[in-house]
């Protein structure tokens, strides 16, 4: 059934305000969506009726409490098929689940000489703290190339492999191209390889169904705040065998079983990757997020976000001078582009003066950027709540942009 948008519009409040006067236009989902009232009510009715802290209490509320934050658990198991409840890690979001990862794979498997297999279009995120694992451990990175359309070329993939490669990390979707990734694929060429694999899918989770069993991927990390949920709350997914194998990540309550002055033992899975107080309250609205999204249904939300992202291609493509920067096959609803001779920055300055709000910059990928040889792009980026006549307004916006700056 098709997505009703006026009537899932009113389920998000922010959307309705003007900005300078006129109706917000919000294409900046990429970098953080908007929240639907049931979350924003959630987490209010949780801090009015049960918070206190989990895991750790006999009384009611904390009982009430660690049953909400273990239930928001057995939710995101079920919406990514997590083969048990303890594979998933609370964390604050995409960046800390690659941290940790980082650090604790890196401490149990990587030794001077390996070498770790990354991308061209990762976001910094999934690069800065393989580097710091690379400083800490004198071990090398090796790059998976792309072609001018933003497409990684897997062919130049397999020549990066040696009897060192000890993991595979690379995002799901490009955040600053929406180029979809074959990850099931490049999975797949590193298990032949007996090399396990990351997934970074802060820009999947919210746009495609998610089988973490099916991909087979052996970690896999993504955020609540770009999955219509809230701030500072966001998952990793690591299989059994690996979250046994790797020490914590940080120390602290909740994570040990028990302590003295000569030795701790660590907590089960998955409290030992969970050091102190847990950002409950917001992992009870991430899971409602979630059945917020399944209740629409993931198919028919990625149906209606290809139709807007095919609408903006075809409608913004017509102005004269505009550079589209991502032209693989299979992309997700992101449109990043320049006008020629026109700064990206001027461009955003003067959109956001007539109500739409996009994202300008490198949008944390500057290895894309200085593949590109440019500075930076506009990115439009779309969610199920959009509408093709707000790209109409956006349309208007960047012929506004053209006339201004001609």
């Amino acid at each position: 059934m098709p997505l009703d948008i006026l009537k899932i519009r009113k389920d998000f409040p922010i959307l309705s305000q003007q900005v300078y006067g006129k109706p917000l236009v919000y294409f900046d989902n990429a970098a953080t969506t908007q929240k639907p009232l049931k979350v924003i009510d959630t987490i209010s009715e949780a801090y009015k009726m049960y918070n206190s802290n989990i895991h750790r209490g006999v009384h009611h509320l904390s009982e009430k409490s660690s049953e909400a934050y273990e239930n928001a658990r057995a939710v995101v198991q079920k919406f990514i098929n997590a083969k048990f409840s303890y594979e998933i890690i609370f964390t604050r979001g995409t960046t800390e689940s690659i941290n940790l990862v980082a650090f604790s794979f890196g401490e149990r498997y990587i030794r001077e000489g390996d070498e770790i297999i990354l991308s061209t279009m990762e976001h910094h995120s999934n690069l800065v703290p393989w580097q710091m694992l690379c400083e800490r451990k004198k071990a090398k990175l090796k790059v998976i190339p792309m072609n001018a359309n933003g497409e990684l070329i897997l062919d130049e993939m397999d020549k990066l492999f040696t009897p060192k490669t000890k993991i595979v990390a690379v995002t799901h979707i490009s955040n600053s191209l929406g180029t979809i990734n074959p990850i099931k694929e490049i999975i797949k060429k590193a298990h032949d390889r007996k090399v396990p694999v990351l997934i970074d899918a802060a820009q999947s989770v919210q746009h495609t169904k998610i089988d973490v069993q099916d991909l087979d991927c052996d970690f896999f990390a993504f955020s609540g705040h770009k999955l219509y949920g809230p701030t500072g709350i966001g998952v990793l997914y690591g299989k059994e065998e690996y979250l046994n194998e790797i020490p914590p990540y940080q120390g602290g309550g909740d994570m040990i079983h028990h302590v003295t002055f000569e030795k701790t033992v660590y907590n089960k899975l998955p409290f030992k990757f969970e050091a102190g107080t847990a950002n409950y309250i917001d992992a009870i609205g991430l899971a409602v997020a979630i059945d917020y999204l399944t209740t629409l249904g993931i198919y028919e939300i990625a149906m209606y976000e290809h139709e807007l992202l095919q609408y903006a291609a075809s409608k913004l493509q017509t102005i004269e001078d505009l550079i589209v920067y991502g032209n693989a096959k299979y992309k997700s609803s992101v449109f990043s582009f320049l006008l020629k001779g026109i700064h990206h920055y001027d461009t955003g300055m003067i959109l956001d003066k007539l109500g739409i709000a996009v994202r300008t910059g490198s949008h944390c990928t500057q290895p894309v950027m200085d593949f590109l040889k440019i500075p930076g792009t506009v990115r439009a980026s779309f969610a199920f709540y959009n509408t093709k006549e707000e790209i109409d307004v956006l349309y208007e916006g960047l012929l506004k942009v053209k006339q201004m700056m001609s």
